[in-house]
């Protein structure tokens, strides 16, 4: 059968009664108010080439915007450190422990900020709180270049974070709504690999403003970075679709399509109303807290190396110059990490907790040789130590995941990714503490932190998997003994807004 010959007047109705049915999803009410009836979107999704079609179009839809973002943003981030090493220090009068404190006021900031925003991009339009929020932070930081101390740095860091705060959550409620479950973990990676991206190209230009000399080079940095910041915002206002349901660049019909691929996970899709049952449910989901202290660990090692990772370099070499141009491959390691951690995960059936252990490895090894190997007999060494280190955000990846994947219910999913976010920031807010200004360039306890924290994630990671796996056999158990069956279609389901505590034929993935 060709669906793409089918008009709008020979659609399948089996229209419901909205009155008849509480509590359904927007995505449910969108396919009432256009006559689509569930067995109409079975055949849609039955159509492989349609659907094929579909995932490249919404990949050139969406990819070029998050990956381009998330670019910027690593870039933006990372604007700080780049200044660092050339006159940030001697121009505003700043010592190595006030400036640990940059990245804390940065994630204090996020920290606070992240789960309003979340809130409000559930109630209004996700794209536009997105787009405002990067015009916002761009502004922000061209107002750095202004700060001529401690207290004006700091206030725009803390900026800054207010601002870049919806911007991960939000894309990773994006790949979840837009994906189904087994592409999720890729598409994540894609846009999360910029990271390397960014740090590749930030180092290239980072090295061609370092050569300027009529001007202060950090405050060219914040300048330069903010102004394309702000046009890329503008950007993203205007093409970055809000939803599936509102896309205007998709017709009726393949807006129905991803709606049937989006029921396949059983998450839910959109739902505007904020459910205190399903705040409470994530509150009590130890998947949630496992989940989050999993984070937490990893982003205290992640605070560590990303804000002290360019003076680890400059422990080698002394010239600042030469120690942004050194920083440039670790890039190239983080977009490697992570698209091979996050194919592996889309590939590979139930692999996801152990992609989560896996890429700890080279981070653990990474760690060893920056402690040991002698700056002065072994410099490439220290250097290949702190490229692999990286490896650790692949794990990242997955994990921030898995609240999207494996938790039902708008609300909920909401709930339980924020929770997640807000351990990335206290992790953040810790790891650049735990490397002491006295201990350069070696820094011992930061070295022992990060064992401890890689560690410590494994065996978190271990325990999320039984829990998942037990979660299922008991489901199946249950499903066999008469009591929840999976026979139908799931795109046959009404949307209500389940959780996955509450729908029986809810499956989770580890």
């Amino acid at each position: 059968m060709d669906v793409d010959k089918k008009t709008k007047e020979e659609i399948p109705t089996g229209k419901i009664d909205i009155e008849e049915v509480h509590d359904l999803d927007d995505a449910e009410i969108f396919l009432q108010e256009n006559n689509f009836s569930h067995e109409y979107v079975q055949e849609l999704l039955a159509d492989e080439s349609l659907n094929k079609s579909l995932v490249r179009k919404v990949d050139l839809v969406l990819l070029p915007l998050l990956a381009g973002t998330y670019t910027l943003q690593y870039i933006d981030k990372q604007a700080m450190s780049y200044a660092a090493v050339f006159d940030l220090f001697t121009d505003t009068h700043i010592s190595q422990d006030q400036y640990s404190w940059f990245a804390s006021i940065f994630y204090i900031a996020y920290l606070v900020a992240e789960y309003p925003w979340s809130i409000l991009a559930q109630r209004t339009r996700m794209a536009k709180v997105v787009g405002a929020c990067i015009v916002s932070w761009g502004t922000v930081l061209m107002c750095t270049a202004a700060g001529n101390n401690f207290g004006g740095l700091a206030a725009c860091r803390f900026l800054l974070g207010v601002f870049e705060a919806p911007i991960t959550p939000c894309f990773m409620m994006i790949v979840a709504m837009w994906y189904t479950r087994e592409q999720q973990p890729f598409r994540a990676g894609v846009f999360y690999s910029c990271n390397g991206v960014g740090s590749m190209i930030g180092g290239i230009l980072f090295y061609a403003v370092g050569q300027i000399k009529t001007f202060p080079v950090w405050k060219a940095i914040f300048l330069l970075c903010g102004g394309i910041t702000i046009i890329w915002g503008i950007l993203l206002l205007i093409f970055l679709p809000d939803s599936i349901i509102t896309a205007k660049r998709f017709t009726l019909q393949e807006r129905a399509t991803l709606i049937g691929r989006a029921k396949l996970g059983r998450t839910g899709i959109l739902h505007r109303h904020i459910k205190v049952s399903q705040i409470k449910e994530a509150l009590l989901d130890p998947q949630v807290w496992l989940l989050t202290l999993y984070t937490l660990l990893n982003e205290v090692i992640n605070g560590g190396i990303a804000n002290f990772g360019k003076l680890i370099i400059k422990g080698v070499v002394k010239d600042a110059l030469r120690t942004t141009a050194l920083g440039i491959p670790q890039g190239a390691f983080q977009v490697f990490f992570i698209l091979s951690g996050t194919y592996l995960a889309s590939r590979l059936r139930n692999s996801r907790t152990i992609i989560m252990m896996i890429y700890l490895i080279p981070t653990v090894i990474g760690t060893c040789l920056i402690w040991k190997l002698d700056r002065a007999t072994a410099p490439v060494g220290v250097l290949f130590a702190y490229y692999i280190s990286g490896s650790f955000v692949s794990s990242l990846v997955v994990a921030m995941q898995m609240p999207g994947t494996n938790l039902g219910g708008y609300t909920k999913r909401t709930t339980g990714t924020a929770i997640v976010f807000m351990a990335y920031c206290i992790g953040n807010i810790i790891g650049p503490h735990a490397f002491l200004e006295r201990e350069a360039p070696t820094y011992p306890t930061g070295c022992q932190v990060i064992l401890a924290c890689a560690v410590a994630q494994i065996c978190i990671a271990v325990a999320l998997r039984l829990l998942l796996v037990w979660r299922n056999k008991r489901r199946e158990a249950a499903a066999v003994a008469g009591n929840s069956s999976q026979q139908d279609p799931v795109v046959e389901e009404i949307s209500a807004d389940l959780t996955d505590f509450e729908n029986p034929d809810f499956r989770y993935v580890y």
